[in-house]
């Protein structure tokens, strides 16, 4: 029990820390691009920055999701890669068809797996609706200027 809590803590830091890097580069490249962003015309960037930031965040959750499968595989859980990235996915979204299982000894898992789908879900619309909210903001308060 203590080692499934061990592994399952860190592939939640670790997934963490991944998002924080792409939550990081998503920050740089917003710096970068902020005076283009405040100028005219306003709403197709922002449209621009919306699509940007989405494919920001599912790469974010896929490389959760990978994080994981790689994880299950490793630890042998799982004879084939399709079936940890397939049961990986189905976790982390908190699907659960039930039709593959861990192992009664690492069973575990798949709730930290969930826990971590729904932490990393819940950061990354807490995410989107910021990044919009501060582009927008900083558009309208570059009008006033």
């Amino acid at each position: 029990m203590f080692l499934q809590i061990l592994v399952g803590s860190g592939l939640i830091l670790l997934s963490v820390f991944v998002a924080a890097l792409g939550f990081l580069m998503l920050e740089l490249v917003l710096q970068k691009a902020h005076t283009w962003l405040i100028r005219e015309p306003h709403r197709p960037k922002l449209a621009l920055v919306l699509f940007g930031a989405v494919l920001a965040v599912l790469w974010m959750i896929t490389a959760g999701v990978w994080i994981w499968a790689i994880a299950f595989r490793s630890l042998g859980l799982f004879v084939h890669f399709e079936e940890a990235l397939y049961f990986s996915l189905e976790s982390f979204t908190t699907l659960g068809f039930g039709d593959l299982l861990l192992p009664e000894k690492w069973r575990l898992l798949s709730g930290f797996a969930a826990t971590n789908g729904l932490l990393n879900i819940g950061m990354m619309t807490a995410l989107l609706m910021e990044v919009l909210r501060h582009v927008r903001r900083t558009q309208i308060e570059s009008r006033h200027m």
